[in-house]
């Protein structure tokens, strides 16, 4: 992004694991657009040798893009936003009026809430971070391409607070009291967008132990993913209770 050369593009390729999500019978295919070569390859050989996503091709311009995707036709673009000498909110813009309608999954280094209101104003599916943990991008992108809506565990409250200003948010406090002390603990390691791998590192637990607690979490709180147990966490300060003395986690 711009001129940084990020871990992403450094380490990407060599970070994920092979298997992780859900397969779909037909394989995804993908078109990547960025201006960095190096982020361009990274991502490819990621998708490609760990997940058996298909990569159509790559692009490093806003023209390279247009052509690329009105040849290939693929399931789904991902994109860079902060891209040079056209950024992508422009290539977004031309992408729908040369009627290129193929939905597009934000790949970027920027948190900001401004581009993130921008990037989802202009029709975007998705909208990732660089420094998300390969497995989680391998998950959205296979999310996205059944028709969801992904966004990064770390901009999801972004989101409501830029959809939901200063309403008041629907309460689950009967469903929260259902929660053991551990799922509060996991739920408020989800509020700060660790990948399970990175919660069981740090709780010194299992992969599959976490697994089998986000699970429970979903299931109380009536949540369907990762994304939305973030977004209920902060919105109930439970990183607030996880700080209190009076709250400690169990094993």
């Amino acid at each position: 992004v711009g001129g940084t050369r990020t871990p992403f593009a450094a380490g990407y390729a060599d970070r994920g694991k092979p298997g992780g999500g859900l397969r779909m019978t037909e394989p995804i295919s993908v078109v990547l657009i960025d201006d960095h070569g190096l982020c361009r390859r990274g991502l490819s050989e990621l998708l490609e040798q760990r997940a058996g996503i298909k990569v159509h091709g790559t692009a490093g311009t806003a023209d390279e893009a247009v052509r690329l995707l009105a040849s290939t036709k693929p399931d789904l673009a991902i994109m860079d936003l902060k891209m040079s000498p056209v950024d992508g909110f422009r290539l977004l813009t031309r992408l729908r009026a040369e009627g290129i309608g193929t939905p597009v999954v934000v790949l970027t280094m920027s948190d900001s809430q401004d581009d993130l209101a921008r990037a989802f104003r202009a029709g975007v599916r998705g909208y990732l971070l660089k420094d998300m943990d390969p497995d989680d991008v391998i998950d959205a992108i296979r999310r996205t391409a059944r028709g969801e809506i992904v966004v990064a565990p770390t901009m999801a409250v972004k989101l409501v607070d830029m959809l939901l200003p200063g309403e008041t948010k629907r309460s689950r406090e009967s469903y929260f009291r259902q929660l053991t002390e551990r799922e509060r603990e996991i739920l408020q390691h989800l509020s700060s967008g660790k990948s399970n791998k990175a919660i069981a590192q740090s709780l010194s637990i299992s992969h599959d132990t976490v697994k089998l607690h986000v699970r429970h979490i979903l299931s109380k709180l009536g949540l369907t993913s990762r994304v939305e147990a973030a977004v209920f966490a902060v919105e109930h300060r439970v990183a607030s209770e996880q700080s209190d003395p009076s709250h400690q986690a169990s094993g």
